[in-house]
């Protein structure tokens, strides 16, 4: 496998993962922004879809976790404009798209982690006045890259 570069070669590649490397992969992208969210449960729920071994039990009950911290950060965002809150919200999307089966989510679930995971450091980067975000790509990249190579 060579480097992925772009965008275009991101995306086929991940278009080319069975279910569970989606999961796996996905996993990755909500650990590189796990940092930018204060919510415990999804550190965990990252580890449960991070886990190869994990039940069908066990991935169900992290995924409903997973929605009800998204539900929780949402309203903790507010009208307010919290950028820093809406980062927490977009890593808890990311965790929800890892643990959401193949099919359930549009451009499947790591394409869903990517993205979610590129808003939260965007939004991080408005909280502080940075504008960085395309290197969140570029690591998704080096992820992704890393994974295949494996």
């Amino acid at each position: 496998m060579t480097e992925i570069t772009n965008e275009a070669e991101f995306k086929q590649a991940l278009e080319g993962l069975d279910a569970g490397q989606q999961r796996a992969v996905a996993a990755l992208f909500v650990q590189h922004v796990l940092p930018l969210s204060t919510d415990e449960r999804i550190s965990r729920v990252a580890k449960v879809a991070a886990d190869a071994a994990a039940s069908a039990g066990e991935l169900a009950d992290a995924l409903r976790i997973a929605r009800a911290a998204t539900f929780d950060c949402h309203t903790r965002c507010g009208s307010e404009g919290d950028w820093s809150a809406q980062a927490g919200y977009f890593v808890a999307r990311a965790a929800v798209a890892a643990l959401t089966p193949v099919g359930q989510v549009p451009g499947d679930p790591a394409w869903q982690a990517a993205m979610a995971s590129r808003m939260a450091l965007t939004s991080k980067a408005i909280a502080a006045g940075d504008h960085s975000a395309e290197q969140e790509s570029r690591e998704q990249y080096r992820i992704l890259t890393e994974y295949l190579t494996s």
